[in-house]
């Protein structure tokens, strides 16, 4: 079972720079997204995800939690410190916290 992480404490460590990782798709993203997560559609994870660096803690983000809730199992089965923000890119936002719009680089 995914590990999930309140978005309060996921906005903290991204204050302090922590690798947020955006799993939805492109135009999902583009239409508004944590500023600066890194973008990896869901079904891309497994191809990228050894494009992360491996020493750090990753919080995985969708529209809900459903998808980063399915990604960061999926890490975390293969020894990865993942975490799915709860209630995803809508509770980041309802919470009043910044969202970036356009486009990004894939995951590196």
């Amino acid at each position: 079972m995914a590990r999930e992480a309140p978005v309060d404490e996921v906005a903290a460590a991204w204050a302090e720079g922590g690798l947020v990782v955006d799993v939805r798709e492109p135009d999902e993203y583009a239409a508004g997204h944590v500023p600066g997560a890194r973008l990896m559609p869901r079904h891309t994870v497994p191809a990228h995800c050894g494009e992360l660096p491996a020493d750090r803690t990753v919080f995985l983000i969708c529209a809900s939690g459903n998808r980063s809730r399915s990604a960061a199992d999926w890490m975390t089965s293969r020894g990865i410190d993942a975490y799915s923000v709860t209630g995803g890119t809508l509770a980041w936002a309802r919470g009043g916290r910044p969202i970036a719009s356009g486009s990004s680089e894939r995951a590196a």
